[in-house]
């Protein structure tokens, strides 16, 4: 049984077909194309489907795939046997309630702090005895590039390279650089050690597409409890809605 999952988030979309829980194929795209998923569904015979969406209506997507496959719409009230406890659970982003899900299915029993760093950074800890009451929403590592130079008369936009280590600030250019990432390090650092006097044996799970820039330094810390790098965290969430 080959499933289809869809993740369109505020800066690009991503789609990946599952043979049960195995991925078997996976994709990054700016834009979805019609042509091109409905190839894909008689590839690998594609006989479920879900579509999880934080940017743009995907009413008309549903249409389409419901025209060859089992089609379920992706909601928060779609649930695995976690006990929600958000107060306003229809304004609950659906990546992090796909994140949540799939924590509980990869590491039930755990206590697990998910750490997404894409367009925003998102905090949210599912418990042991999978309870979820909701985390927190933070800049992204980008979005605070680009505030430094929206709201100021002089800074310039930094572009910065994930590979390359966090420079001294020793000029405008590094200073900002240095400003950010390290904010962001020590921002990430400081949840992580709050999250660690509340749960025992706290996983920390980091997904998104800054992922392996916040690995790389959190392992170079002192600072190092379970970290586990899950770039496909959210497509394996919208997937158990199928395994369930």
């Amino acid at each position: 049984m080959h499933n289809l999952v869809i993740d369109i988030g505020n800066t690009n979309s991503k789609l990946a077909v599952f043979d049960h829980q195995t991925m078997v194929h996976f994709q990054r795209l700016k834009e979805l194309d019609e042509i091109s998923l409905q190839s894909l569904i008689e590839t690998y015979q594609v006989k479920n489907a879900t579509v999880s969406s934080v940017s743009r209506d995907v009413t008309a997507l549903g249409n389409f795939l419901s025209r060859s496959v089992r089609y379920i719409p992706f909601t928060t009230a779609i649930n695995t046997g976690i006990k929600n406890h958000y107060q306003t659970q229809p304004t609950l982003g659906l990546d992090r309630w796909a994140k949540v899900i799939a924590a509980k299915g990869l590491y039930a029993g755990a206590n697990c702090l998910m750490i997404d760093m894409g367009t925003c950074i998102t905090y949210d800890v599912l418990t042991a005895n999978s309870e979820y009451f909701g985390g927190s929403i933070s800049l992204g590592i980008n979005m605070r590039f680009k505030a430094l130079n929206h709201y100021t008369g002089r800074l310039p936009l930094i572009s910065w390279d994930k590979e390359e280590s966090i420079p001294e600030g020793t000029d405008t250019a590094n200073a900002i650089k240095s400003g950010v990432l390290l904010g962001v390090l020590n921002e990430v650092e400081g949840f992580i050690a709050s999250e660690n006097k509340k749960y025992n044996d706290l996983r920390v799970i980091i997904t998104g597409g800054d992922a392996d820039f916040l690995s790389k330094q959190l392992k170079n810390s002192i600072f190092a409890p379970q970290i586990t790098n899950e770039p496909y965290l959210v497509l394996k969430g919208l997937n158990e809605v199928f395994i369930h």
